[in-house]
């Protein structure tokens, strides 16, 4: 059950930052730091309401938090999930290396006993 509670935790933050503006606005905020959403939207062709829009799925993936100081509301970038697919991503290579070298061990010539 676990397994799967972090497969499919995985799965979100992955869908979240599947979307090129999603990672654009995660871009800026790792730049910039704390920025308000409207700042945000500045950047982009769109309206604040689809910017706003965006920003709440890279919160459901934990991507980013908010802060709400008054009337402002400032989004900040969690670098958490992104290590999580960082150590999915390394795990994968893990294989795939594991793999490589075995086949080099098929194909080089061996020191065999004839």
């Amino acid at each position: 059950m676990v397994e799967q509670d972090e497969s499919q935790r995985l799965s979100d933050i992955l869908k979240a930052a599947s979307d090129v503006t999603r990672r654009a606005i995660l871009t800026l905020l790792v730049q910039q730091g704390p920025t308000r959403v409207t700042a945000l939207a500045e950047h982009f062709d769109t309206s604040l309401n689809s910017v706003s829009k965006h920003i709440k799925v890279l919160e459901s993936a934990g991507l980013v938090s908010r802060k709400t100081l008054g009337r402002v509301h400032l989004i900040e970038a969690n670098m958490a999930p992104i290590r999580e697919i960082d150590r999915w991503f390394g795990q994968l290579r893990l294989l795939w290396d594991m793999r490589l070298e075995r086949l080099d061990e098929i194909l080089q010539p061996g020191d065999k006993d004839d």
